[in-house]
Formats: C-alpha cells, sequence, structure tokens
C-alpha cells in the first residue's frame, strides 16, 4: 500500500486512460480523486481524452462542482460508457451536445460487464436491452450522433434461434473508489457505505486488466483492526490510497455524515417518516398502492415512485411489503432526493451486480418507475429527450423481468398546476407539454417485447389510469371530476382505446384522510 496526496493523484493516470469511478447518484462518488483530476487537467491539461466509465454517474442534479460535473472541462474525457449520465448536469449536457461521444448502457449489464472484465471473458450475453434503444437494431446504447461513429458495444446474437445481446469486454485502465477505512496494509472498509454498488468490481476490472487501483478513505486504521466482513477490497487489488475527509459543506451530498440507520447498525422508528400531503404525486403512489399484495417484492424507481413507499409507511404496511433498490439495499424504506439508492432500516445490502442476478432471473414481484413519454404502442421513454441526455439506470434490466409493471407520473408536463377539491381533482392549468405521444423519441420499454413476455402494464397518472394491451394502449380509469374528453383524450398526441367497463378511479385517492388500505392477499 501507499498513501499520496491529492496532488499526485494524477502521477499515475495517462491519456486516453479508460477510469472506472465509482459512486451512485448521491453516494459514495471518489469526490477529492475527481477534483484532483478536475485541478490537474486545469493546469495542465493532463490527462485528457479519458474514457470514463461510471453507473449511476455520480452528482447531485445541478451545475455544481461536484462528481461528474468535475470531469467535464472540453478534451478531459474523450469518451463515456454510463448507465445514467444525468446525474451531474454540466456533464449531461455536454454528452447531449455532442462533444464527445457516449455510451448508455443498462444498469445492470454495466455490472455484469465489469465482472466479465475482471475475469477475462470477452462480454456478456443476455436478453437485456431487446428491442430497446440498446438494441443494435435501434441505437446500439449511442446516447449521441458521435456515438455512432465509435466501434459498437454491443452485437445482436442468435443463439438456438433465439436473439440475444453481445456486449463487449474492454480493459479498464484505472478504478477511482470510495470506502469507508483502510488499515495500514490497504485492506479496503466499506462499513460506513449505505450503497456498495460496482466498488469490488472495478477493483478486479482494473487490477485483472493490468490496471491500478487508487481509493479515497477518510481515515487509515491500524493493521488488524478492520472486520473482514467489512473488507470488501483485499489490499492486493489495492495500488494507492488518499486520505480525504467528507466535505460537510454538500449538505445530503455523498452522506458526508455517518447514518447508522442506512447500513443496519441502527433502526430507527417509520412513524418518524412525515405524512405527505395532498398532492398529484400522492394521488398516483395511492392508485399504485392499490396494485400491491402482501409479500411482494418491489422496486421503487427514483423521483415520484419513491412516493409508494411513504403511503405504505402512512397506510401501516410497510412490514408486509419488501421493498428492494436495484443498488443493493433490501428492505426497509428507501431515501428520496438526491441520495436515492440508500435505503432506511435496510434489512440486507448486497452489491449492484447481485442485485441484477436477482432482477434479470425475475425475482420482483412489481415495480413502480417513472413515466416521461408514453405511445401508441406502449413504449416509454425516460432516457432522452432532445439534447437532454440521461440514460437508462437500471430501468431496461427491471422493466424487461418484472412481471407486474406500473409507470407512473402525471398526465402532462410543464407548469401543470392541479388540487384536489372535495373529493374531486381541478385542473388550474393545464401542463403546456403532452406526455402520451405518437412515437417516442428513445424507446427505454419495449411495450412489443412486454407483450411478448405477458408482462401486467399499467400507466398510472394523477387523472387517467391505461394499461398495456395486445391492441393497443387502453384507458381504464378517469379521476373524479375530470372531463374524458377535454382533459384527457385532447390532450393526447394518439386515440387510446377506452375499457367498454371505464371506472372511476377511487375516491379514498381523492381524500386527506388515510385510505385505510388494505393488501390483497399473499401472492401464490
Amino acid at each position: 500500500m501507499k498513501i499520496i496526496t491529492e496532488k499526485e493523484v494524477c502521477k499515475y493516470l495517462k491519456n486516453n486512460d479508460t477510469i472506472a469511478i465509482s459512486g451512485s447518484g448521491g453516494s459514495g462518488s471518489p469526490e477529492c480523486l475527481l477534483h484532483a483530476i478536475h485541478n490537474s487537467y486545469q493546469k495542465s491539461k493532463k490527462p485528457r481524452n479519458i474514457t470514463v466509465v461510471t453507473g449511476i454517474s455520480p452528482g447531485n442534479l445541478t451545475t455544481d462542482d461536484v462528481g461528474m460535473n468535475l470531469l467535464s472541462p472540453k478534451g478531459l474525457v474523450g469518451k463515456a460508457i454510463c448507465a445514467h449520465l444525468g446525474m451531474g448536469k454540466v456533464f449531461g449536457n455536454a454528452i447531449g451536445n455532442n462533444e464527445f461521444p457516449a455510451f448508455a448502457l443498462p444498469l445492470g449489464v454495466l455490472n455484469h460487464l465489469l465482472r466479465a472484465i475482471a475475469g477475462g471473458e470477452p462480454g456478456i450475453i443476455t436478453h437485456i436491452g431487446l428491442d430497446t434503444f440498446a438494441d443494435p437494431r435501434l441505437d446500439g446504447c449511442c446516447a449521441n450522433e458521435l456515438a455512432k461513429q465509435e466501434k459498437p458495444l454491443v452485437e445482436l446474437m442468435p443463439i438456438n434461434k433465439k436473439n440475444y445481446l453481445f456486449y463487449k469486454s474492454f480493459p479498464i485502465n484505472v478504478a477511482l473508489i470510495k470506502a469507508t477505512y483502510a488499515d495500514v496494509d490497504g485492506n479496503i472498509s466499506f462499513e460506513h457505505e449505505a450503497v456498495l454498488g460496482e466498488q469490488y468490481n472495478m477493483a478486479a476490472a482494473a487490477h485483472n486488466s493490468g490496471g491500478i487501483v487508487i481509493v479515497e478513505v477518510k481515515e487509515i486504521k491500524p493493521k488488524g483492526s478492520l472486520r473482514a466482513k467489512d473488507v470488501l477490497i483485499h489490499n492486493k487489488l489495492v495500488d494507492y490510497i488518499v486520505v480525504s475527509k467528507p466535505d460537510e459543506t454538500l449538505g445530503e451530498y455523498n452522506i458526508p455524515k455517518y447514518r447508522p440507520e442506512l447500513t443496519g447498525d441502527k433502526r430507527i422508528s417509520l412513524s418518524k417518516i412525515p405524512i405527505e400531503p395532498l398532492t398529484e404525486r400522492k394521488i398516483c403512489a395511492r392508485r399504485s398502492a392499490m396494485e400491491l399484495k402482501k409479500g411482494y417484492v418491489i422496486n421503487l424507481g427514483v423521483g415520484m415512485p419513491d412516493m409508494v413507499a411513504k403511503v405504505a409507511a402512512e397506510e401501516g404496511f410497510s412490514e408486509d411489503l419488501t421493498l428492494s433498490i436495484e443498488s443493493g439495499p433490501m428492505g426497509g424504506v428507501p431515501i428520496g432526493g438526491v441520495v436515492f439508492g440508500a435505503s432506511i432500516n435496510p434489512e440486507s445490502i448486497i452489491s449492484t451486480a447481485e442485485t441484477f442476478d436477482l432482477y434479470n432471473g425475475g425475482f420482483l414481484d412489481m415495480t413502480v418507475l417513472g413515466l416521461a413519454e408514453v405511445d401508441k404502442k406502449g413504449n416509454v421513454n425516460v432516457s432522452k429527450f432532445g439534447t437532454r441526455v440521461t440514460g437508462p439506470g437500471g430501468f431496461i434490466n427491471i422493466t424487461q423481468s418484472t412481471r407486474k409493471i406500473i409507470f407512473m407520473g402525471t398526465f402532462t408536463a410543464g407548469n401543470l398546476d392541479e388540487e384536489v377539491l372535495d373529493g374531486k381533482l381541478h385542473i388550474k392549468t393545464e401542463g403546456s407539454k403532452a406526455k402520451f405521444v405518437n412515437k417516442v423519441e428513445q424507446i427505454t420499454f419495449s411495450g412489443k417485447n412486454a407483450l411478448k413476455n405477458n408482462l401486467d402494464v399499467l400507466y398510472v397518472t394523477e387523472r387517467a389510469v391505461f394499461k398495456l394491451t395486445k391492441e393497443g394502449v387502453e384507458l381504464i380509469e378517469i379521476a373524479p371530476g375530470i372531463d374524458l374528453q377535454k382533459d384527457v383524450l385532447d390532450k393526447m398526441k394518439f386515440k387510446p382505446l377506452i375499457s367498454k367497463n371505464l371506472k372511476i378511479m377511487d375516491k379514498r385517492i381523492f381524500q386527506s384522510k388515510k385510505m385505510n388500505l388494505k393488501l390483497k392477499s399473499e401472492r401464490k
């Protein structure tokens, strides 16, 4: 083990290196190491033209000098291979503006690919991504136009008359990782980390590619003081260590203060979770929660979908469900906001790659994810809107392997203003942008693939609920107080099927008091 300073980090990085970076949005980012690269490039233009590889790109959804935004100066990055590209807005804008080529891989694919690289495998073969923009018959994971000029990362591979996708391995020259402690021998502990993510697989991939591993920790501990179960990365995989105290000026970003309720070291009362006001978010979450059953294992997406967990807590049946996040925590209640990916009172925490082993095989009973664009074929786009490129995160893995899927969001976007009065929904100002369109800009979820695999798919909004059928998208419920023609059909770019048994949404959803919702019987 060799301890180095922040200023020495870039002595070990070369131009054109492929660098894997740990972190998941607002958790686990090696901020000190990213600052080191940023400062070196500003001073000497080195390293330059690097390829960055990350899962949910570190960042806080702002233009602040944090996460991937630190790598945004022109010429520093030559290529990006990420699952989610937009947590740093400056970095995401650079991709949207074609400043360098970028590929957006499904999060589970990227994690399993890191394992394949570590194991010396040529890549991975999987069904994940078929019929979506990851499919080479569509965009082949290209997040911008420049990527289409690069060598493809994915190929269509028929096996026994069935199509699969082959995602190709590539060497990792450097892994930059944030952890909790190192001991004097260089063993790396993750005992205070709420998300285990890709750290181990990145270290293994870099080491077995002949590269180097640099780890940022907050303190060096004496020899033999770390528990073996907390040591995720053995010293034989570690080349250099940088000691850096967490930056508490960034608020919750990167979880600078240890929170034992996020690691399982302490449990807090769920009664401390505040009851949310009756907004569009809560209306959608309540309707989505009506699909839950006792014993379900459920994945909740970032943003509006995490409200389902709060509804479950308010209604008092959180203990009858198991909430799972693709970043690894299982059980407990997921945190919302920028540090989404961690859970309060988790029952277990595993790596992201291990979580997707479960998800890909059909482990989840249900998922609730965001809804940005839906088209007449039932396709959903959450990954690309003009020059705003975000990537799929875990969306593709989850939606191609889960039996029941709910896409949840407001019916329109852009300055939408609504209120609930006397148990009815009133639209004060209509949103300026339609979400239900003739054709989505990019296919993150394939309606055709879902129908082929007999998945149960609902599209839940605050004023209307739709179901995916073989004949098309069918309207099955509308909210009380909503005019079918004026408030729903006239605000869609395509004409949906309308159920012969069109219903009014449950009136309890539109009351401020508890719904007294009872879960349906356990699944068989």
